[in-house]
């Protein structure tokens, strides 16, 4: 899958960099919350985490945020322009941080808290359900996780 990603990013020009936080609030509010107010989208630790773009064309298109705790890793405010959903970015991104956090010995999982109707997405790369879940704002959220053998 690496191999393939790789040809893609190329094939699109496309370049993946950390941001700050303060980058990733536009899209985050347009894609995962507009009906609410912008602070809704701004985490009160953003300044503690590791926040990633992927740009197309100078543009960021997706972003993700990453927050290391002792031998865990969270990846929060997961979003892809919309226009652009469905042609792979986020695919791209989220497969970028996973490859940091394989190669980090210190980390032992990977986890996240996913919109019930996104599972299967997540699926895709390796990652399983929990038995954990919650609602926020007439929204179901199942977390899930990824192990990593170091």
């Amino acid at each position: 899958m690496g191999k393939v990603l790789a040809n893609i990013k190329t094939e699109m020009s496309i370049k993946i960099k950390v941001i700050n936080a303060q980058e990733t609030y536009n899209l985050r509010h347009q894609v995962m919350w507009p009906d609410k107010p912008r602070e809704f989208i701004i985490l009160n630790n953003d300044e503690e985490g590791i926040h990633f773009g992927l740009l197309k064309d100078s543009t960021i298109i997706s972003v993700v945020s990453l927050f290391i705790k002792n031998n865990c890793a969270q990846f929060r405010k997961f979003a892809t322009k919309t226009s652009e959903q469905g042609n792979g970015y986020g695919s791209i991104l989220l497969h970028h941080v996973i490859e940091l956090i394989s190669n980090e010995k210190k980390i032992e999982k990977l986890w996240c808290n996913a919109r019930a109707d996104k599972t299967s997405f997540y699926e895709k790369f390796g990652m399983i359900q929990t038995t954990k879940n919650f609602i926020k704002g007439d929204i179901n959220y199942i977390i899930m996780e990824k192990t990593f053998a170091n």
